[in-house]
């Protein structure tokens, strides 16, 4: 049977929305059964590019997903533009288990998916508009999902609690849907306190993850000309693009593009305020929706990205003009504070503030205060984020009792950080098996326990292999792959644990995939976001010789007390036979981020001294390497870069 199903008629087999669809990545030993539902393609804007990434990324981490969609979203009246992607271009990579079966028009399609959710564990549903919201509900109670009963977890992502223009009745629609779940993700603080005040049981505030359209950047055409603005998206009151081009009025120099749909009376007003005679030539208004295709383009043909918004909850908007290394000016709402450093890398001033925004564009008329800008803006991190999303997801969808915010009345000793986890992982592993088999023969020789990463084409290479094994999609960073495919090696191969009933503690971070690819094989790691290099000494609080493995890989800049910290950590937490996976920067000329090569040797001595065994690299190759690698860079005298990886084992 088709993955999908494109009518609105709702006439699948109970199978197609609960398992077996024959993809790899969605067996019946996933972790969780999750259905998602929201739009995806052929609709456009960034809630379907989210929702269609976040079906890919929930797979990643080792779910049963399948993305329950809509053939007919809207209606009319609430989004007057094209609904679906001009041309049937996608935005993002389509989910291939994608079931189009639900319509706004058709309540019985709402109630007969509902019915064949029943059996998953987590139904993750996306709202956006109050309109949709008696769809979801009907949805919900059909599948037994929320309420606290017996039935699946239902988890509701918040794009806008409440919409930007509100309308009677929706805070008690929108209130109806979010006492009805068991938890409710937002993306920013006020719209956690909106979604408390309409009585949600438990929020979650979780930065929103990068979705990003266009592409890679594309080289920037010389320019001696006016600084150029561009407003990119849908034109929309809360928008306040009108606001921008009043402001633009009273001050020479700068033009904008206006790239977007045009909606009711806002699209109405930008038209008029662009006709007038004092911006003649200087603003130039393209009505339409624009193509993923098109935005890498115009991002090279602007300096500047505008959003002067009135009113704002999250967007992708200052990430993707990061990507593309554009500066932005933005009003002080949302998370626009959070991602735009005022006088760095952008321009802030509070909303609705039209001579704020006439200062602001008066600085910005200058080309070299906008050159000095773009040179401070910072590439965002698209695999960190989606990384800590996941994560939460998987927090609020497991069994209440695993996750309860509050400790356990009833144990005279409160459980630690890590057993509260450990408890979490053993229901999880209750409920799944491996994903991925693989053996130690299927690993290449050249992936080893303990080596030194010295050019990037080797962490190139370790993301052909991890593909090759099974192990897609989630390595977006080379070096990060690179590690963690060693640490994959060293449990297949030194672990041989085939019950996957190891304790397995990763002090990572977010941009690692050990965790992710760890849960392919079938174990159940427990991961700890740090804050900093020392984080863990704190953090990590459990019995002594209570865990298998603890892995730090890639963690960023650290020091070699850094290292003899997490060594001495590990010698008392790992049990006999347990494995210590570690990267460590090499570098001499910045001591608070790297490891010197000359201390490399004392930080092996005082692991052998704590009974810790390094593994491999018993001819002291990867010291031989280092000195090469010296060499190369110039000499004793020159810094050599490097990734160290070890691996070592307690006797």
């Amino acid at each position: 049977m088709s993955d999908t199903v494109t009518g609105p008629d709702g006439g699948t087999d109970a199978t197609t929305l609960t398992g077996g669809s024959g993809d790899p990545d969605h067996g019946s030993g996933a972790a969780l059964r999750v259905a998602l539902v929201g739009p995806t393609h052929p609709f456009k804007g960034g809630v379907a590019a989210h929702t269609t990434t976040l079906a890919h990324e929930l797979a990643d981490a080792g779910h049963d997903v399948t993305l329950v969609s809509w053939s007919h979203l809207y209606p009319s009246r609430l989004y007057p533009g094209e609904q679906a992607v001009p041309g049937g271009t996608p935005d993002v990579d389509p989910f291939p288990r994608t079931l189009r079966v639900l319509s706004w028009a058709r309540p019985d399609t709402w109630l007969r998916a509902g019915r064949r959710l029943r059996d998953v564990d987590v139904v993750v549903l996306v709202h956006v508009v109050p309109a949709v919201v008696p769809a979801h509900l009907a949805l919900l109670r059909a599948a037994g999902a929320g309420g606290g009963g017996r039935g699946p977890r239902a988890v509701v992502i918040a794009h806008n609690v409440l919409p930007h223009e509100t309308n009677p009745g929706d805070r008690q629609l929108v209130g109806a849907l979010l006492k009805r779940a068991d938890a409710v993700v937002v993306h920013s603080d006020e719209q956690a306190r909106v979604a408390a005040d309409l009585g949600a049981r438990r929020v979650r505030e979780v930065d929103l993850p990068p979705h990003l359209p266009g592409g890679e950047p594309e080289p920037r055409p010389e320019h001696d000309g006016p600084v150029r603005l561009l407003s990119l998206g849908i034109v929309r009151d809360y928008k306040g693009v009108d606001l921008l081009l009043e402001a633009l009025r009273e001050v020479d120099g700068p033009t904008l593009t206006v790239a977007g749909e045009l909606w009711g009376d806002a699209g109405r007003r930008v038209r008029e305020l662009a006709a007038d005679p004092r911006l003649r030539d200087r603003v130039e208004v393209h009505g339409g929706y624009v193509p993923a295709d098109r935005i890498a383009g115009l991002m090279a043909r602007h300096d500047v990205v505008a959003l002067p918004y009135r009113s704002a909850t999250a967007s992708q908007n200052v990430l993707l003009a990061r990507r593309h290394g554009v500066p932005v000016l933005a009003t002080a709402v949302g998370t626009f504070p959070g991602q735009v450093r005022d006088g760095v890398d952008g321009v802030l001033v509070p909303p609705s503030d039209r001579e704020a925004l006439v200062g602001a564009l008066r600085r910005l008329a200058d080309p070299a205060a906008v050159r000095a800008l773009a040179a401070a803006v910072r590439e965002p991190d698209l695999s960190g984020p989606w990384a800590n999303y996941v994560g939460a997801i998987e927090a609020l969808a497991a069994p209440s009792s695993a996750f309860a915010d509050d400790e356990p009345p009833t144990p005279v000793v409160p459980l630690n950080p890590v057993a509260r986890m450990r408890s979490v992982a053993a229901v999880w592993r209750a409920r799944r098996g491996p994903v991925l088999d693989l053996s130690p023969v299927d690993l290449p020789e050249t992936v080893r326990a303990t080596d030194l990463l010295t050019v990037d084409a080797e962490a190139v290479e370790a993301v052909e292999v991890a593909r090759d094994l099974g192990l897609s999609r989630a390595a977006k960073d080379p070096v990060a792959a690179w590690a963690a495919l060693g640490a994959v090696a060293a449990l297949v191969r030194i672990l041989d644990d085939r019950t996957h009933s190891a304790v397995l503690v990763d002090e990572s971070g977010s941009g690692s995939p050990f965790s992710r690819w760890a849960r392919a094989l079938g174990f159940a790691p427990v991961e700890l976001e740090l804050t900093g290099p020392r984080a863990a000494i704190e953090v990590l609080d459990v019995d002594t010789a209570s865990l298998d493995v603890v892995a730090r890989l890639h963690p960023g800049g650290c020091t070699a007390t850094d290292v003899d910290l997490v060594v001495g950590q590990a010698s008392w937490a790992l049990r006999s036979g347990g494995l210590l996976l570690l990267t460590v920067p090499i570098g001499d000329d910045d001591p608070d981020f790297a490891v010197r090569p000359a201390d490399v040797r004392g930080i092996l001595a005082r692991a052998d001294d704590l009974g810790l065994t390094l593994v491999g690299d018993v001819d002291g190759d990867v010291l031989g390497r280092m000195r090469e690698a010296r060499i190369a860079f110039g000499g004793n005298d020159s810094p050599a870069y490097a990734v160290l990886r070890l691996t070592f084992r307690r006797r």
